[in-house]
């Protein structure tokens, strides 16, 4: 038997009096490592407890009877260990238990942590459970398809994950989506310093044993650990999920990097919850904060006795806790109030301070010591992709017709769009019923009737490309094009389509050297648009004192785009499906689509089109001081001339030129040029070079052939990017004065004049928003309207110079056309009749510059961010300025050099085109405020109102924002109204 009698001396002891026995009953692993051994050390520090290490022979080979008498008795479950053997010890002596041993069953089957857990009222994932009684059991209650699960008729749709129901088995695994690329993550404990992988080819669920199935959380690529010490005290540390890649971070002494947190009411009454559901005053569970429409968090894994790794007053918060149970239990006549000196001395470690002044680098903006960076906003065009292509044709077949009205919700006039990989079966069911039917071979078929069949099997041919579909870069629509009317009963009848038109998309797939290009923008944004140097980012993220939230378009090769850049941005590791899942969010309404504009957009095609072929091309004959201004700017001066080298846009039937064409000629003989110079394709070189001057004068006029027009298309189709833009940068202003306010509030010294106008500004604030929350307007804090669940970094703990302050994040994730109609609304809002006499929010040099830099490439971006002048009034215009930059993408130079007869080999060797620096869009000492930012665009932009209520079944990334527990009530209402909604209006808004 191992018996360490060693109560050591310090203060506070008992004058000599018997001390409290407290037993150690664990495996010597246990009370070996770092936590144990620091609050152990602590408590024989107080005097007043004798510490009694039972040891692991005792433990498994001694009979409970000679175990060592204890008055408390520290025991917990790990692998090997006699857990009934403990619990009739304890009934013997009857010590009091730190953690009752009875519950601790109850944590080795997670179907039942769940239970007791919502049984106590605390939130947990949605789940199944399923039994297996022998591996690979059929069960009429389990059902299994390509993209989800059914377990007594619950479905639960990809992404989402598998437990063992046996708590001590750690190999958890998250299925993803086919529409995000298929696969699985495996997530165990950490292995050196990996804790997932990813493995792209598994598709199908683990039928080995019985699992719990849930809804995957997305949680921002962090997850929360919270550490209880009895139901009143809870410390939360934030790490990098491994969810994300994998890759654990350490620090220089290979400890996990982990950052205290500060826990929400609603979440400390989580951790007070689950003490008394399993009766563990020391325990730690996993803590899941998410947005799904609304910020919420969720309890998943509870574990046993748990200590945190590597805080020092951590430590000493537990080891005091821990006295007061032991005194107030044993020995009620001695103080348990904590002294007014520790009776140990250590001292922790100096941390590095964290710097977090606004210092500019890189060649963007300028550097003014008295401002912070508060916000950042860019919206960027997708990565280098494969050529697009698309094939339609006009159908009439029953199967089609009825496949469109299953996926459009039986409405005639409705359009489908087929994208899963069940409604793509589903087609391609039907397509390989029809194609035989179409080969007839008969002499009697029309030209008509031979192309179509062709076109089908060429459907066929391309949904039946690589075996399954795993991927996100087919897509088809079918728009009803023609109706009959069916009586019915005498009344009038009902329209049921006989004619369809079909679209297949296909192509556009992200290559290679796009993925590359989106990683290393991802990680220049790191090094160049924050604060402090390159790592300051990230410390900045994974502190909560980063919000970010990334947004893409429903475009496969778009989705992927934003991942390679999160993956660059936070300096990620491993696959791109995890990311995706996690960190990006799909907003179709706000970045998919041409439709708003279609009607605009057609028209300049034909006027651009006569502009073209008859030779009216703008600036022919003499110089004008605004060149930008007339019609068909940039289209070359022989553009007539050069059509006819590209002869095979010429429609004989038609007699005309198709020049909407141009830009995909172009795309192709650009894409071959960088990725398929080894074919050595004859013509090619001459081709990409006229193409490519036709496609410089034709692509930015298919925008609007002047800037009026431009304005115009560009309000229609961007005016929702705009208007969450607006929505961005006001809830950043609103979070920094009210944070700045409160501040003021709560200073008890005197207060200075300039805080006397601080506060009075603050309470016009707070009072605008107030009448505006009890009135009809509605708000235009559509994005964060108050919700109860704020994240913040804790600062007792962080050693953080500024903890309260943010950086907000908005990167939004489109295709060219969205690119175009931004830069236009930027460049010509000046324009509109009520802005008449405004300068552009453009400077001229830029604007000349802007239309030489036709081609909006590859990765290019515009990137707005907000800054904070902290020596001017919180109501001075110019306490807030924004900065416009621009960057034209890709750059194609090297492209260019070989057209012109240079040498094949200064293309770059792995296909990637470097990205352009970015270029301001303003004069160097020019100011444009967030007010006159405000007025400008305005009149271009989706106000709130009219914003679609967002779906819910999209994932959201985390929100880090402002914290509201340092105040009292009174701050909380103060929070509500800053955040211009009422709880009212913002469950309007939402529903």
């Amino acid at each position: 038997m191992e018996r360490r009698n060693d109560g050591g001396g310090g203060g506070g002891g008992s004058g000599g009096k018997s001390k409290i026995k407290i037993g150690v009953c664990v495996m010597e692993k246990k009370v070996s490592c770092s936590p144990m051994d620091q609050i152990l050390e602590r408590l024989r520090a107080f005097g007043e407890f004798e510490i009694i290490i039972f040891g692991d022979k005792v433990i498994l080979q001694d009979p409970i009877e000679s175990w060592p008498l204890c008055d408390c008795l520290i025991a917990f479950y790990s692998s090997g260990y006699p857990l009934e053997k403990a619990e009739k010890y304890a009934a013997l002596r009857r010590s009091f238990l730190v953690n009752e041993l009875a519950p601790q069953y109850l944590l080795h089957d997670r179907s039942k942590v769940y239970q007791q857990l919502k049984l106590y009222g605390v939130p947990v994932p949605t789940y199944a459970v399923v039994r297996r009684e022998y591996p690979n059991q059929e069960l009429s209650y389990f059902i299994e398809d390509d993209d989800f699960v059914e377990i007594h008729g619950k479905r639960f749709c990809k992404p989402f994950v598998e437990k063992p129901i046996d708590g001590d088995d750690h190999n958890i695994m998250i299925y993803y989506p086919s529409s995000a690329g298929g696969g699985m993550k495996e997530l165990f404990r950490k292995v050196g310093n990996r804790s997932s992988e990813f493995y792209p080819d598994v598709r199908k669920v683990r039928r080995d044993g019985s699992y719990i199935y849930e809804e995957f959380m997305p949680t921002g690529g962090t997850d929360v650990k919270v550490y209880t010490v009895g139901p009143g005290y809870a410390h939360a540390e934030a790490r990098k999920s491994p969810v994300v890649d994998g890759v654990v971070m350490r620090n220089s002494d290979g400890k996990e990097v982990r950052y205290p947190v500060l826990l929400t009411p609603s979440e400390k009454q989580m951790a007070r919850s689950v003490c008394q559901a399993f009766r563990q005053a020391v325990c730690g569970f996993d803590l899941l904060r998410c947005d799904l429409g609304e910020a919420r968090s969720y309890v998943c894994d509870v574990n046993g006795w748990s200590f945190v790794k590597s805080s020092y007053k951590y430590y000493d918060d537990a080891a005091c806790i821990l006295r007061k149970m032991f005194l107030d239990e044993k020995a009620p006549h001695i103080s348990s109030t904590i002294p007014t000196s520790l009776p140990w001395k250590i001292s922790e470690p100096a941390q590095p301070s964290d710097s977090v002044r606004y210092h500019e680098r890189g060649t963007v903006g300028i550097s003014r010591p008295s401002e912070e960076l508060r916000c950042v906003i860019a919206v960027i065009r997708h990565g280098d992709r494969t050529p697009k292509q698309k094939v339609k044709l006009k159908v009439t077949e029953e199967k089609l017709l009825k496949l469109m009205l299953k996926y459009n919700g039986g409405k005639a006039h409705a359009e489908a769009k087929l994208k899963s990989a069940l409604q793509l079966q589903d087609l391609l069911d039907a397509t390989r019923i029809l194609v035989p039917r179409a080969r007839s071979g008969r002499e009697s078929d029309s030209d008509v009737e031979v192309e179509h069949a062709e076109k089908l099997r060429q459907v066929r041919a391309v949904l039946e490309e690589g075996g399954h579909f795993s991927g996100i870069y087919r897509k088809v629509q079918l728009k009803p094009s023609n109706w009959v009317r069916i009586p019915k009963d005498n009344r009038d009848g009902e329209e049921h389509p006989v004619e369809a038109l079909m679209v297949l998309k296909y192509g556009g797939v992200l290559t290679h050297a796009g993925r590359k290009q989106a990683e290393e923008l991802g990680r220049y944004f790191r090094n160049n648009m924050y604060p402090s140097e390159g790592p300051g980012l990230l410390r900045l993220h994974s502190t909560y004192r980063h919000d970010l939230k990334i947004y893409s378009s429903d475009e496969g090769r778009v989705q992927m785009s934003a991942a390679a850049f999160a993956k660059g941005l936070l300096d990620l590791e491993g696959e791109l499906t995890p990311i995706l899942v996690s960190l990006v969010s799909k907003d179709s309404s706000m970045l998919d689509g041409l439709q708003d504009g279609t009607i605009d957009i057609n028209e300049a095609k034909v006027q651009l089109h006569d502009i073209i072929t008859s030779s009216k091309v703008a600036n022919c004959n003499k110089p004008v001081e605004f060149p930008w201004m007339v019609d068909g700017a940039g289209v070359p001066k022989n553009a007539a001339q050069l059509l006819t080298n590209l002869r095979d846009l010429y429609n004989e039937r038609k007699k005309r030129f198709d020049t909407t064409q141009i830009p995909d000629i172009y795309d192709s003989c650009k894409y071959d040029l960088l990725h398929n110079a080894h074919l050595n394709l004859t013509g090619l070189s001459d081709l990409f070079k006229v193409s490519q001057l036709l496609a410089d004068g034709v692509i930015p006029n298919e925008y609007g052939i002047n800037p009026k027009q431009k304005l115009k298309i560009g309000s229609k189709i961007a005016r929702r990017l705009l208007g969450k833009i607006l929505i961005d940068l006001h809830n950043t202003r609103r979070e920094v004065t009210a944070a700045a306010a409160e501040s003021n509030m709560h200073d008890d010294k005197a207060v200075s004049s300039a805080k006397r106008k601080e506060r009075c500004h603050y309470e016009e604030v707070r009072n605008e928003c107030f009448e505006r929350s009890g009135s009809n307007n509605k708000s235009i804090d559509l994005d964060e309207s108050h919700k109860e669940t704020k994240y913040c970094l804790d600062p007792k703990y962080a050693n953080v110079v500024e903890p309260e302050r943010r950086v907000r994040t908005r990167l939004y994730f489109t295709s060219e056309s969205h690119i175009h109609s931004l830069m236009n609304v930027l460049r010509y809002c000046n324009l509109d009749e009520s802005l008449n006499g405004e300068e552009s929010l453009v400077c001229r040099s830029s604007l000349d510059r802007l239309l030489k830099t036709r081609e909006l490439d590859y990765m290019s971006y515009i990137v707005l961010r907000m800054f904070e002048n902290t020596e001017v009034p919180l109501e001075h215009p110019k306490r807030f300025r924004i900065e416009m930059t621009f960057s034209r993408g890709a750059d194609i130079s090297s492209l260019e050099s070989v057209q012109s007869g240079g040498k094949a080999s200064l293309l770059p060797g792995d296909h990637t085109m470097p990205i352009m620096e970015p270029e301001r869009l303003q004069e160097v000492r020019s100011y444009i405020t967030l007010d006159k930012f405000d007025k400008m665009t305005r009149p271009f932009a989706m106000p709130a109102e009219d914003f679609p209520p967002a779906a819910p079944s999209q994932p959201l990334p985390v929100r880090f924002c402002k914290d509201v527990e340092r105040q009292g009530a009174k701050s909380q209402h103060n929070s509500d109204m800053l955040s211009g909604i009422s709880k009212r209006k913002t469950k309007k808004l939402q529903e």
